[in-house]
């Protein structure tokens, strides 16, 4: 990662999404194989089958879907980028927000206007404040049409609570906006059965659009894939052709052998499920683990739910840090990244407050340093006993207890 001050701020430099830190699974790696030999190329918005598998994929979850209706991308950022250059307009986002979020809208030259989320999540706004946003940027000569969310979150980690989801969903009606929910990391929740994931396409199945990067759970990050799922109405039926225009444009297609393995993945056979299911399992007890490291050493950050990540607010632990240089969260992310050996992007990468003391710490290098160390943390019973993870940890909690 890029750490000189000239390059801290550049999209280029930006953090990556956590990433599972597992081997691939050998059931992919033979789909994917076999059909390396295919030259013909995806159509824009992604061929048949593969759209017909995310039907699937969306049945399995309660949203009747038709192909007409689906599109697919190399990735959820092209595929974002697209339908936010069809739909057109500026966007309204959570604060924090994926890293990634923020760049898209600006890129299209749009304007981003960030809303605070409620105390006890992050992913959605609170839906006051969005009203109140809303309304003052109007008033301002603003054009908000989209409200962009994510129901199973990156930064913090967080599931919203059904009921926050239908009021951000209410407020978002009554402002007149259009819901792109952002759902990659839905299948990577902890504890499926405590944590109920709402969509906002069941709340406003016609305006709402649903994107999901398979990198999220289901496939590795180097074989990109998305797909996103319009609704069935002849606003949504423009929406996807304006999408259409974009990726066509933009040669943004998905890769033919990439396209067999997405399909397989949506599918969820036997084999990519109970992957899924163990990775989502294993990331959560060690964020568990990470979550009470922090608390032990006076830090704050709610419990994590679901991906391979938490959120630190290390504010608490400002005197000490301060002793150390650290005055914000661009020098945190410096601080502290040395000290743990990997990348820890502070909180102005996510659009938050730059005084404050807030990093994003992912369990993925907390897993081990080879892959046979980080298998072994997939299969163990406890994981949180293997030396290796134990010792990791260890060394989270030691540099937080020196600033006390």
């Amino acid at each position: 990662m890029q750490r000189t001050a000239e390059g801290r701020g550049p999209v280029r430099y930006g953090p990556p999404a956590p990433q599972p830190g597992l081997p691939v699974l050998s059931d992919l790696v033979s789909v994917l194989g076999a059909a390396a030999g295919r030259s013909s190329p995806q159509p824009p918005g992604g061929g048949l089958s593969l759209r017909e598998a995310g039907c699937r994929y969306w049945g399995r979850r309660g949203l009747a879907t038709s192909p007409e209706n689906v599109a697919a991308g190399p990735g959820a950022p092209a595929l974002l980028l697209a339908l936010l250059g069809a739909y057109g307009g500026d966007v309204m986002l959570p604060r924090p927000c994926p890293a990634w979020w923020t760049p898209q809208v600006r890129l299209l030259g749009r304007r981003a206007y960030h809303v605070p989320t409620p105390a006890e999540c992050g992913g959605v706004p609170d839906p006051y404040a969005l009203l109140e946003t809303v309304r003052r940027v109007r008033a301002e000569g603003g054009d908000p049409r989209v409200l962009l969310l994510s129901v199973a979150d990156d930064p913090t980690a967080t599931v919203p609570p059904p009921e926050l989801v239908r009021e951000a969903c209410e407020a978002a009606e009554s402002a007149g906006l259009f819901v792109v929910s952002d759902e990659s990391w839905r299948d990577t929740v902890h504890r499926p059965h405590d944590d109920l994931v709402l969509s906002p396409a069941e709340m406003l199945p016609e305006q709402a659009a649903v994107l999901v990067d398979l990198s999220g759970a289901l496939l590795p990050a180097g074989w990109p894939a998305a797909v996103v799922r319009f609704p069935g109405t002849p606003r949504g039926v423009r929406l996807r052709a304006g999408t259409l225009d974009v990726l066509t444009a933009t040669g943004a297609v998905v890769a033919g052998p990439v396209a067999g393995a997405a399909a397989h993945a949506l599918d969820e056979p036997d084999a990519v499920a109970a992957r899924a299911y163990a990775a989502a399992r294993l990331h959560g007890l060690v964020a568990a683990a990470a979550h009470r490291e922090i608390r032990t050493a006076g830090g704050l950050a709610r419990p994590p739910q679901a991906g391979r990540h938490l959120y630190a607010d290390l504010t608490p632990l400002r005197v000490g840090l301060a002793r150390h240089g650290v005055g914000d969260a661009m020098e945190l992310e410096d601080w502290l990244g040395a000290r743990l050996g990997a990348p820890t992007p502070g909180g102005q990468r996510f659009a938050d407050e730059l005084g404050a003391l807030r990093v994003r710490l992912s369990t993925g290098p907390l897993l081990g340093a080879t892959p046979e160390e980080r298998l072994a943390a997939l299969t163990a019973r406890d994981p949180l006993e293997l030396p290796h993870v134990r010792s990791s940890l260890d060394l989270l909690g030691s540099v937080l207890a020196g600033l006390a």
